[in-house]
């Protein structure tokens, strides 16, 4: 009796009975036909970055429309949390203006993040088997919601405490008046970092789903995880003292925790089992 040549070349009709019963010929032969080369990857890479930048200025264009409500939102509890008779400040001619235009693309960012999301997705797919392509709406709805959670975290909680700490640490004979575009600065580099490392779950969730780590890896692994949160916390947080660190630290260790237990429950089962077994 012949073997069939493909995909069980050089097994046993035993292997073939406990061959992984998520196994798909169909998915295999359409992943080794649509292999790109180098090149076409560069050129995928390249048409996605295009329209995740394109959806960017969209989003940017309709915020603009919304601008000032969008300053006021973002500098209003910066102006509650100084001082009495204290205000911010601008000391250059454009200063105000050209904020307004980071502002409108701050905004646009947000609201185009899932069509940047579907892009970062639309380039990875190429490479993934028919089943793995399924997880392409929790993906990119996962990762939104995420990440508009951490913005709306780090505007709620995490730059105001920061802000005010260092707002009314001064000195009695020194008038703090801070001006609007390192003001800015702070709060864009919190809110995007904040949002970037909300990422976690998602992450960890494809990566289960995809067979590449186990809640086992994870346990195992947690003290070097925190190690990594630390770092990146501290070079992600704008003020020296800690406090940034802290705020932005904390909820992400917190959140690995919770990926452990996202992995155990939509990881791979064979993975899973290969794991408990080490």
């Amino acid at each position: 009796m012949a073997l069939v040549p493909f995909p069980n070349k050089g097994r046993t009709p035993a292997q073939d009975e406990e061959r992984d019963p998520d196994w798909d010929d169909s998915e295999h032969e359409d992943s080794a036909a649509g292999k790109m080369s180098f090149l076409d990857h560069l050129d995928e890479l390249r048409r996605r970055i295009i329209y995740a930048l394109l959806s960017v200025l969209v989003g940017c264009g309709v915020a603009f429309f919304w601008v000032d409500r969008i300053f006021q939102f973002v500098f209003t509890p910066m102006k509650a949390a100084l001082p009495p008779g204290q205000s911010l400040i601008y000391t250059e001619p454009g200063e105000q203006f050209f904020l307004l235009f980071k502002i409108a693309l701050m905004a646009g960012l947000i609201l185009a993040s899932p069509v940047v999301l579907l892009q970062v997705w639309l380039f990875i797919a190429p490479g993934l088997y028919a089943r793995e392509k399924k997880l392409a709406i929790p993906f990119v709805t996962m990762g939104t919601v995420l990440f508009v959670s951490g913005a709306a975290f780090s505007h709620y909680k995490v730059f105001p405490v920061i802000w005010k700490f260092f707002a009314t640490s001064s000195i009695d004979f020194v008038t703090f008046m801070p001006r609007i575009e390192p003001a800015f600065s702070w709060y864009l580099r919190l809110m995007l970092g904040t949002g970037a490392t909300f990422q976690v779950p998602t992450v960890v969730l494809f990566l289960a789903r995809m067979g590449l780590i186990t809640p086992r890896f994870m346990i195992r692994n947690f003290k070097y995880a925190v190690m990594i949160i630390a770092i990146v916390a501290a070079v992600l947080s704008p003020d020296p003292g800690g406090v940034g660190m802290l705020m932005m630290g904390g909820p992400v260790i917190v959140l690995y925790i919770l990926s452990i237990g996202l992995a155990w429950a939509f990881g791979k089962k064979r993975e899973r089992l290969e794991g408990d077994t080490d």
